[in-house]
């Protein structure tokens, strides 16, 4: 039963780990390339190889519990979870101030 437990938590996070990198590529696929050199940060290229990769290995580990694909937990997951978490908490937030885009933020958010 506990062995169980544990399969269904670490298929959990493993779920979320691939949601999460989706989330990571679609805004570095749909933020323009202008937007990551005027914030400063690496191309995007280079990010879209990142988090493509985090996309696939982190797909992998998930489908794991379903038979196929990596089933534990290994290196390169971690390294898919901490790139996509980098992009998200660092690079996504610098790059949303040069994308283009309708102005209708207030100084206090949207109005």
């Amino acid at each position: 039963m506990l062995y169980g437990l544990l399969d269904y938590i670490f298929w959990g996070l493993a779920i979320a780990a691939f949601g999460m990198s989706v989330w990571a590529l679609i805004h570095a696929v749909r933020t323009p390339a202008k937007a990551f050199s005027a914030a400063g940060k690496l191309s995007k290229n280079l990010w879209l190889v990142f988090t493509g990769l985090a996309t696939v290995f982190t797909l992998a580990s998930a489908s794991g519990y379903l038979g196929f694909g990596f089933q534990m937990l290994n290196i390169f997951t971690i390294a898919s979870v901490i790139a996509s978490g980098i992009y998200l908490a660092d690079v996504k937030p610098a790059v949303n101030e040069y994308r283009g885009g309708g102005s209708n933020q207030g100084p206090y958010g949207p109005w």
